[in-house]
């Protein structure tokens, strides 16, 4: 029960990413809501751990800085700006899909980063899991639009914050989550300035069209408060008790996503989505296992 409750609330919060991320990128550029989210996002949580709390022995080593800087690039940088950028051309159901195929990338590297070879039990959750996660999107991805570039940059970040994970774990962190959180989303909006630059040179119209309105503020406050601060304290919390069973809650994030998307997007929740949903519990119970 200690788990489960991280799990789920986690598994639920970062789905609801994909939604706002959608509703924000049809008010600005994709880099501009993936930039304020970061910069708030990350000053908020050190102002208020350096500030409010007043973190003891929580300034960064030349060594942590390093593995901050890489944790920063890998987890907030490339993954989560290439997720807006993918959600300008793919539906927030497929941005959602593209969660849960991180376990097996992180199965993968865990066994040859960590030296932890995965139990019978993990592999199948996580195969069966990922075919329930199949079943239940087909529907979506026969039905709605995408374009082959959308997916290929949602790949990219897949691969990406799986790498992440994996480096997290290998790490014995001194620093206090929050800490280590508001660095690494400051590093990351810092680190994608280049990139937001070249866009910006590149396609200056894309820029010139943003509309500052309720809508992408709204959508900037999800993204920082519930998915930023809260989703991601939980997620270190589970990555720290085990890298592999924390990546099986993700399978929960499609489904909380195709309820999102029912509701708030009006995209259909069909027979393949129940089938699909009982696959991927059954992975997450089989995965689980002692």
């Amino acid at each position: 029960m200690r788990h489960l409750l991280p799990g789920i609330l986690f598994a639920a919060l970062w789905a609801s990413a994909a939604v706002a991320t959608k509703f924000g990128v049809q008010s600005v550029h994709p880099l501009i809501l993936a930039s304020v989210r970061f910069f708030i996002a990350g000053g908020g949580m050190l102002l208020f751990a350096y500030g409010i709390q007043r973190q003891k022995s929580a300034w960064p080593t030349r060594t942590e800085w390093r593995q901050l800087a890489i944790f920063a690039l890998l987890n907030t940088t490339i993954y989560l700006g290439t997720f807006v950028l993918a959600l300008k051309q793919v539906s927030a159901g497929i941005g959602s899909l593209s969660t849960a195929t991180n376990p097996l990338f992180i199965a993968l590297l865990s066994a040859i980063w960590l030296r932890r070879m995965p139990r019978w039990t993990e592999i199948g959750g996580l195969l069966l899991g990922l075919v329930g996660v199949g079943i239940a999107t087909y529907p979506l991805l026969q039905n709605s639009y995408a374009t082959v570039e959308g997916l290929l940059i949602l790949l990219v970040g897949v691969m990406s914050i799986s790498v992440a994970t994996v480096y997290y774990a290998s790490i014995q962190w001194r620093l206090p989550n929050l800490v280590i959180n508001g660095w690494q989303v400051l590093l990351g909006g810092i680190l994608l300035i280049p990139f937001t630059l070249l866009s910006i040179a590149l396609d200056p119209a894309g820029f010139s069209t943003s509309h500052y309105d309720g809508r992408f503020w709204l959508a900037v406050f999800w993204l920082i408060v519930p998915v930023s601060v809260v989703a991601l304290q939980l997620w270190f919390y589970l990555v720290r008790q085990d890298a592999i069973r924390a990546s099986l809650w993700l399978f929960l994030c499609p489904i909380f996503g195709f309820a999102y998307s029912y509701l708030l997007m009006n995209e259909p929740i069909t027979t393949y989505t129940l089938i699909g949903t009982g696959l991927v519990l059954g992975g997450l119970w089989l995965g689980r296992r002692k």
